[in-house]
């Protein structure tokens, strides 16, 4: 069993924001694989698939980013994984705009989500696929990241956007099907 985590804010005014691209890759892998995510045993929405004969679960917590660690430690508990049986997606504002990142574990390099499964994990070696939203528009001041991170992406941006997603949901089928290093070492240094 292997699960794809994919971190975001519910709700459709947060659809097609750069806070949602993990939204956004769940979306795409179940669109891919013809499944659909229904309402989970705690705070999230499920669906599962047999992919060479590999189960593999899609996940989207229904808490806000800040707080998605806690439906995600339900999740873990519900289906008995372990940390190395996750692949957690998120935004990255310090990655340029269709850069994808895999790492086995990592910090939470700032993310409020991934600081909130570490929290709620207790641990932080978990891998995580970082999906880079930094555009040309990116403020210069911090204090307006918040903002910047929970605006939609510019009209010149969503061909490299919807790439970028693509890749991140291949990426993360083969970290499902095969490994987690088969999949860093197959789309290393990947740009949309």
């Amino acid at each position: 069993m292997f699960a794809v985590i994919g971190l975001g804010n519910p709700g459709s005014e947060y659809d097609g924001t750069r806070h949602n691209v993990g939204f956004a890759v769940i979306d795409a892998i179940a669109e891919s694989l013809g499944i659909t995510l229904r309402s989970g045993n705690g705070e999230y929405v499920v669906a599962s698939k047999v992919l060479e004969s590999q189960e593999l679960l899609l996940m989207q917590p229904r808490m806000y980013m800040n707080n998605s660690g806690y439906a995600v430690g339900e999740f873990v508990e519900h289906y008995n994984l372990s940390r190395h049986q996750l692949l957690v997606v998120v935004d990255d504002f310090h990655l340029p705009l269709g850069v994808l990142r895999l790492r086995l574990k990592g910090s939470d390099g700032g993310h409020n989500g991934l600081y909130s499964i570490a929290y709620h994990l207790q641990a932080d070696d978990y891998p995580r696929l970082r999906c880079g939203i930094k555009g040309n528009t990116i403020p210069a001041q911090k204090k307006e990241l918040a903002t910047y991170v929970l605006s939609p992406f510019d009209l010149d941006e969503h061909a490299t956007v919807n790439k970028m997603i693509e890749h991140a949901r291949d990426t993360a089928i083969v970290a499902a099907i095969e490994t987690v290093e088969t999949a860093i070492n197959r789309f290393i240094g990947l740009v949309a």
